[in-house]
Order: C-alpha cells, then sequence, then structure tokens
C-alpha cells in the first residue's frame, strides 16, 4: 500500500456482500454504497462500508460476490436520524479495481487524540486502550475515529496526552453489540480502528 500525505490512507481487498444501492446526492453527483466482507487471519469476517461515485461505479460495475481491491479514506459523520446521535464509518473509495488473492485489511493514520485515553481489562485480565482520534481531511474538516489498542501497546497509548499526534498502523474492523433501549434491545454493528504499530518517529508529538 502506498503512503500519502493526506494521513488517511486505508487498502482492502474482500469480496462484495451485496450489490451497491443508492446512498445520497451531493453537490451534483451520485454516490453508491456497499458492503465489502474482507476476512480475518482468524477466519471471521469484518463487514465494511464502501461509499464509492456514480462515475467510478459505471467503470467498474460490481456484483454480489465480486473480489475488488479498495483504496480510499476512513470517514466519519453524525447520523443524527432516530434516538440520539450514532457515529458512522464509512471507507470512501478512491479506486475500486477487480482483484484476486488473500484478503487484506491495512490502514495508516496520521491524526490528533482528542479526548483522553482509557486504559480498561478484559474479564480474562488483558489489557485494552480506547482512544478517538482526530484526523484532518484536505478542506479542514476532520474526521473522528475510534481506535483500540490490546496489551504492551495498549499501555504505551494511554501514556499519551490530549493534543499528542499519533501516527499508526492498523485495520478497520466491525463487531456486533447489543443496545439498550427504552423499548427493548437492538444489535447494532461498531466501526473501530485496531491499532497494530505506533510510529515512534511520531508518536507522542504535539501540536501545540
Amino acid at each position: 500500500m502506498q503512503e500519502e500525505q493526506s494521513g488517511n490512507t486505508v487498502f482492502l481487498r474482500g469480496e462484495v456482500a451485496a450489490a451497491p444501492s443508492l446512498s445520497h446526492h451531493n453537490h451534483g453527483e451520485d454516490y453508491w454504497t456497499f458492503p465489502m466482507a474482507v476476512r480475518r487471519f482468524s477466519g471471521n469476517f469484518d463487514t465494511l462500508n464502501i461509499i464509492v461515485t456514480a462515475a467510478l461505479l459505471e467503470q467498474h460495475p460490481l456484483n454480489r460476490g465480486d473480489t475488488v481491491e479498495v483504496t480510499g479514506e476512513v470517514r466519519s459523520y453524525n447520523n443524527r436520524s432516530g434516538t440520539g446521535s450514532r457515529l458512522v464509518i464509512s471507507v470512501y473509495a478512491r479506486s475500486v479495481e477487480r482483484g484476486d488473492g488473500e484478503h487484506e485489511n491495512k490502514l495508516m493514520l496520521s491524526g490528533v487524540l482528542c479526548k483522553p485515553a482509557v486504559l480498561r481489562r478484559t474479564p480474562l485480565g488483558r489489557d485494552i486502550c480506547d482512544m478517538m482520534l482526530a484526523v484532518n481531511r484536505r478542506y479542514g474538516r476532520s474526521d473522528y475515529l475510534p481506535c483500540i489498542a490490546w496489551g504492551a501497546l495498549a499501555r504505551r497509548c494511554a501514556g499519551r496526552s490530549v493534543g499528542d499526534r499519533l501516527t499508526l498502523e492498523g485495520r478497520l474492523q466491525s463487531r456486533s453489540y447489543i443496545k439498550q433501549l427504552e423499548e427493548g434491545s437492538e444489535e447494532r454493528i461498531a466501526f473501530e480502528v485496531s491499532i497494530m504499530q505506533l510510529r515512534e518517529d511520531e508518536a507522542g508529538e504535539s501540536d501545540t
């Protein structure tokens, strides 16, 4: 995967899990979405939301079951429809091509820690650190991306302060959870960045 100066680059190779459907219309252009299933080393799958322009989709029509390669950026927005606000994470595709070979999920981010890191321990005694990273886009907006780290890496991340710049490598993953609502419970899907490596040349630097 080639690095980009944007500080937000993701490369995925996986399977189209459903045919693309119209997502929204913005600035005179139609945007489509489709779920992409990417296999983990464990054999489980992450199912990720891909956003693609109509123009790009016309160049590379997609059908369920196709193996494709997507290069793009991770994006976030707050969906305020319904009860409360929900952070929605998607991959904005810069390119989509037919591919083959093993599934891949590679991500590089460079951003600023915008909330205090939270170190906790699982019931099995493993350390885990939750963080929120603000990653700037080219035109002044920022994407707010939840990140997690495990074990010794979690303890290192917990030592960072709000305002520190972090450059990391990892993967974008999905997980299901049960949300308790007034009218009952609802199964939802959360998306987060699983950190595999911090880059020491930039980790811990502050913008101030």
